[in-house]
């Protein structure tokens, strides 16, 4: 996900600048300009800027891992700082400029208002997630073979968190899916509510932070951890890690292009009249 280019800053309400907080309203505007641009985006640009997208979620994950590892903390505020380090993946891809396939669901509500084609739509979504994926896995195998993951207690707690992934139900890992990209499409929604680096930061961390704290699965994130634990040791294997991406995937797809943006843009982007 990337805010919009500065060649787009004069298209974006004048009323929007006026204050600390956009409206919802105003965010709704800018969220619709700001998908327009992308789905402008070339091949090049689109796969390459999807595979960053997929490095700096890995980097949240790699974060998280490290922070989680061996708390005395007790087990909710340790899955809160977790969540609060994994929060620097959608950091850096709001804030340092990338293509997220989970954020960009939201990109439904400029077709809903008919800004954008159903094709243009399906062309961001596919590149970006396949983009996504590459550089998620990449980087997991990177961060392996670097020998991060040799010592303990770092092993073993990638490992633990692949083997919990992998023991979902699709029915659990179905729903854990719809929640945690509703959050992260709530996180990106947010992120556009401030026009300074400080409060797009706060807009990401809560919603982020709340759905790694409550267990919720993100495909592009499984797509490093599970990887990254199962080269560790963890038991399970391509077949078992293709079912949860399946399943996740297509929550996620819930979640983000349907839930969320159906309701905010009944909500406050829908054109009356």
């Amino acid at each position: 996900m990337r805010f919009e280019p500065r060649t787009q800053q004069s298209a974006i309400p004048a009323q929007a600048s006026s204050s600390e907080v956009c409206a919802p309203a105003e965010i709704a505007d800018r969220l619709c300009l700001w998908s327009s641009g992308k789905v402008a985006l070339s091949f090049e640009r689109l796969a390459a800027l999807g595979i960053l997208g997929g490095l700096y979620i890995g980097f949240g994950g790699a974060l998280a891992t490290m922070v989680v590892s061996e708390s005395s903390l007790g087990a909710g505020p340790t899955r809160w700082l977790g969540g609060i380090a994994f929060s620097l993946g959608l950091v850096l891809v709001c804030l340092g400029g990338a293509e997220l396939s989970t954020g960009n669901c939201l990109m439904a509500m400029a077709r809903l208002r008919r800004l954008i084609t159903a094709r243009q739509l399906w062309r961001n979504w596919t590149l970006s997630y396949l983009a996504n994926g590459l550089g998620a896995l990449g980087l997991a195998w990177i961060v392996f073979n670097s020998g991060v993951y040799d010592a303990e207690p770092l092993r073993s707690t990638a490992i633990r968190i692949a083997e919990a992934k992998l023991a979902l139900s699709p029915a659990q890992a179905f729903l854990k899916g719809v929640l945690a990209n509703a959050l992260v499409c709530l996180a990106v929604w947010l992120s556009f509510a401030s026009h300074n680096a400080v409060g797009k930061v706060l807009g990401i961390v809560f919603p982020i932070s709340a759905f790694v704290a409550l267990g919720f699965e993100h495909s592009i994130a499984n797509l490093y951890l599970i990887p990254a634990g199962l080269m560790a040791g963890a038991a399970g294997g391509l077949p078992d890690l293709a079912r949860n991406i399946a399943w996740v995937t297509g929550g996620n797809l819930i979640g983000g292009a349907v839930v969320v943006p159906v309701l905010l843009w009944l909500g406050h982007a829908r054109r009356q009249g």
